[in-house]
Order: structure tokens, then sequence, then C-alpha cells
């Protein structure tokens, strides 16, 4: 029987493109940055990442955007950025202060980026495998 990899209260799950350079760079950067480790990955490739986009409401291979998944409530492009750096240590919470700059303007420059993620940064032809020290932070 497998073990149920649903989030505990008070966590979060992070949902990326698991091929993309960037998105796994993110992975590398919140991890050390959230030593209780309340936030969960999983590749939108996956399994179960697939299950949780079906869950919210969004659609199975949608893999422009990394997506936040809280208390219920998406999060999707600036959005999912500016609330994953408000659950991390000092100083990375203050960077939700850009919540202010209106969403469209905010959203608008996550799309550039993500429109040039694979060019800049590069891609896998597969998903992350997480090393065995954190894997127990993917789902």
């Amino acid at each position: 029987m497998e073990k149920d990899k649903s989030p505990e209260a008070g966590q979060s799950v992070v949902l990326i493109d698991g091929v993309c350079h960037l998105c796994q760079g993110l992975v590398r950067f919140i991890i050390p940055r959230d030593p209780k480790g309340r936030i969960k990955f999983a590749p939108l490739q996956g399994e179960q990442g697939r299950a949780h986009l079906l869950a919210a409401g969004l659609e199975a291979g949608r893999l422009d955007t990394v997506i936040l998944l809280e208390n219920g409530r998406v999060y999707t492009e600036s959005s999912a950025v500016l609330r994953i750096a408000r659950k991390l240590r000092y100083p990375y919470p203050c960077v939700y202060a850009f919540i202010i700059v209106p969403r469209p303007l905010r959203d608008r420059l996550y799309r550039f980026v993500a429109r040039n993620r694979y060019r800049w940064f590069g891609r896998d032809e597969t998903c992350l495998i997480p090393s065995p020290e954190i894997r127990s932070r993917f789902l």
C-alpha cells in the first residue's frame, strides 16, 4: 500500500516543470531556506503533480508556470513566487512587498522569463531526480 503523500497542515506544495533547469534551481534555492520543510515539491509531469493539478481544477498539461497549492488555494505565476518567498527564512519574506505591484505587470515579467527559460537556462530530457537528502521533500 502506497503511503499518502498529501501535504500535512501548514505545508505547501510547489508544482514545477521537472525538466526545466530554472525550476530545478528554484527547488534547490528553496530547500535550504525552508529548514522546517513546510514546502513540498512535485514535478508537473509526474503522477502526483498531475493529480494535484486536476484536484485544483487546472489542466493536466500545464507546464508554463510554477504553481503553489496552499490551504486549499491555488497560486500561479508571480503570485506563487511571491508567496513562496514569504515562507522562507529572512530576508526572503521581504520580497513579498512586491505584491503591491499590480498583478498584470508582475505576471507580464513572469511570462517573459517563462517563455525564455529553456533557452536561457536549459532543460533535461527527464525530470529532476531528487537526491536521498531531499527525497522526503518530494511527493
